[in-house]
């Protein structure tokens, strides 16, 4: 008998990364919505404890030089000035009886606050 191993697709290091919880996690909240022009953006700004902060929204926009990555049906976009940093990150969504949300695990940040929404 052969034991199977799941095993995890290869992560992009040019580009996002969205975990298949994730994008059923958008999918069920896109669905919930009622719409079929969202997208969901992850973008990079200034501020938060350690110097830049995460945001991640839904969006009908579509800027210059964004970028567009499909994951199952989940449009992804990240903008041309955030694209840098989040490179190799990979968004995932945890629900556990400790935590719930979407999680950002990005190689770029050489440290993070507690609350894990800022970076630098």
């Amino acid at each position: 008998m052969t034991e199977q191993v799941e095993t995890q697709p290869e992560l992009r290091t040019d580009g996002i990364n969205l975990s298949s919880a994730a994008a059923a996690k958008v999918k069920s909240l896109l669905d919930q919505e009622g719409r079929n022009d969202l997208k969901l953006r992850i973008a990079v700004q200034p501020g938060g404890c350690s110097g830049m902060r995460y945001q991640l929204f839904f969006d009908e926009r579509d800027l210059d030089g964004d970028i567009v990555t499909d994951f199952d049906g989940v449009e992804v976009v990240v903008d041309r000035m955030s694209s840098p940093y989040l490179n190799g990150a990979l968004i995932d969504f945890v629900d556990t009886i400790e935590k719930q949300g979407f999680t950002i695990d990005n190689p770029n940040a050489s440290g993070s606050c507690a609350c894990g929404d800022s970076f630098h």
